[in-house]
């Protein structure tokens, strides 16, 4: 039977209301979306209700009145178009480290392939 359909009980001193409940599920539900991992175990292949259930029993972490309004005031001030710029900038000199680290360790499987080869060539020499 799936969880929608049943009464859901809920800690009220946590959750005031089921607005409240509705409004937190529905993020974690869109954080889940995105590639979030489940906190719990999966018991439905729906992600409203994984969220839910989530929220529900207490994993999900929320802030309600002042402090709500401050992280709310917080977040404003970051400029996100900045970080994902800046983060671009990570991944491209990851890139090119990527690219020197792959000529690296081809150049230096093909040194060691030439002085395998001498080498065995060699003590073929004083074998003989």
């Amino acid at each position: 039977m799936d969880i929608i359909t049943l009464p859901i009980e809920y800690d009220k001193k946590k959750i005031e209301s089921k607005y409240r409940l509705a409004v937190i599920a529905s993020q974690r539900a869109r954080e889940l979306a995105f590639g979030a991992e489940p906190r719990i175990p999966k018991k439905s292949k729906m992600i409203s209700t994984l969220s839910l259930l989530e929220t529900i029993s207490g994993e999900i972490k929320f802030l309600i009145g002042e402090e709500a309004a401050e992280a709310r005031e917080r977040a404003e001030k970051i400029d996100f178009r900045k970080l994902i710029e800046d983060k671009r900038k990570s991944i491209t000199d990851i890139s090119e480290l990527e690219k020197d680290l792959k000529t690296y360790l081809h150049e230096r499987e093909t040194t060691e392939r030439v002085l395998e080869e001498l080498f065995s060539e060699n003590d073929e020499h004083y074998e003989s």
